[in-house]
């Protein structure tokens, strides 16, 4: 690829100086500081004729040998290249390559035909020029056929994009996701019934273990459990992720998947998908037993933006649940954060706790509130 562009702009570089040297003699001649030569003026339009249009055959065969020599690492159905692990993907694939394809037969007749016409007429003494001022049905048709064209991208891409976009259904996996320098962490739902509990950024305390600033006064948050190390989501079941940051922009980006979305610190934003490839099915159709989805941050962050990643596994539905039947909630981790629980959740929040006794601070308190809460009722 180097030696291609090397080439080329040898050649760029060496017509350049000859259409300058003619251009110089042919200058001269108008000014009448030497005399015109019909021979001199053919020779160097035939030159510059030729040399143009040599020059874009070559440049045809440099952009086609580059493209197949790059496809091999496209994210896209090219070979042994496996198509997205989404639903929306292979849609939003196909309709990049759409365009992709107008854009690219476009390009090549343009082309084509700047380049060939100062080949086709060039000065010839013999030929006299005809006076082509206006034509309305010519001006029409070349409006008129990009307008339609580009009209059907837009209005196309702009349905694949409404729809990719739209709210995630009702029984999506609620996953929140939040960025910070340099790494991301992960919180799940729970088990019981996967609503994320509330979370204030004024609740941070990484000392403490309450990262994403739980807010523990929400009994939604009592079954909540995090993880930094990996994500899990379940195939072919929507996905909504809430997407969040803690210090600077970050970016979401699972390229296997075509799911990218920036994390904006003080703007939540969202993005929903269905995973149709487990990491299973893809380490069969790649043949490759050490494939693994990723997630990386696509937003320069800072001096170790290139380390953000985080390892995403995609599971049969069985076995995300078992993973999630599995997870340690937060609450259970940090049994201390049972102090932040109110009095009169106290006693949903014990069955999260581990079997084994809690500390005889947290006893206390527990047991001191429970009459409470039954005169109360």
């Amino acid at each position: 690829m180097t030696l291609l562009i090397v080439a080329l702009a040898i050649v760029f570089i060496v017509l350049t100086v000859l259409v300058i040297s003619k251009t110089q003699t042919l200058l001269k001649g108008v000014k009448g500081e030497t005399e015109q030569n019909d021979d001199v003026v053919d020779s160097a339009n035939n030159m510059n004729g030729f040399g143009l249009f040599i020059f874009w055959i070559l440049s045809v065969i440099g952009f086609v040998w580059s493209f197949l020599y790059a496809k091999k690492d496209f994210l896209m159905a090219f070979g042994d290249i496996p198509t997205a692990s989404s639903v929306h993907g292979k849609e939003t694939d196909f309709w990049f390559w759409f365009g992709m394809a107008v854009i690219t037969v476009a390009f090549l007749i343009v082309n084509s035909v700047l380049f060939y016409f100062p080949l086709k007429y060039r000065y010839d003494k013999n030929r006299k020029a005809h006076f082509y001022p206006h034509n309305n049905t010519l001006e029409v048709v070349w409006t008129l056929i990009p307008a339609i064209v580009m009209a059907g991208l837009v209005f196309t891409g702009l349905r694949v994009w409404n729809k990719v976009m739209s709210d995630a259904p009702k029984d999506a996996e609620i996953i929140e996701i939040m960025g910070k320098q340099f790494g991301w962490q992960v919180r799940y739902g729970g088990v019981d019934n996967g609503k994320l509990g509330n979370h204030s950024f004024k609740l941070i305390d990484d000392a403490a273990g309450n990262e994403f600033g739980v807010d523990f006064t929400d009994e939604n948050s009592f079954d909540d459990f995090t993880n930094s190390s990996e994500m899990h989501i379940p195939k072919g079941k929507p996905v909504l992720l809430k997407i969040r940051a803690r210090d600077v922009l970050h970016s979401v980006f699972i390229p296997h998947m075509r799911v990218k979305m920036d994390a904006v610190p003080g703007m939540p934003t969202k993005f929903w998908f269905v995973a149709d490839k487990s990491t299973a099915d893809m380490k069969a159709e790649l043949g490759n037993p050490d494939f693994k989805y990723e997630i990386a941050c696509t937003e320069v962050c800072g001096r170790s933006h290139f380390a953000m990643k985080l390892i995403l596994v995609v599971d049969e539905p069985a076995d995300y649940e078992k993973w999630k039947k599995e997870q340690k909630s937060l609450l259970a981790s940090k049994p201390e954060f049972l102090d932040k629980v109110p009095a009169n959740l106290k006693a949903k929040a014990l069955k999260y706790l581990p079997s084994e006794a809690p500390s005889d601070s947290t006893t206390a308190s527990a047991s001191t509130s429970l009459p409470t809460v039954t005169s109360l009722r």
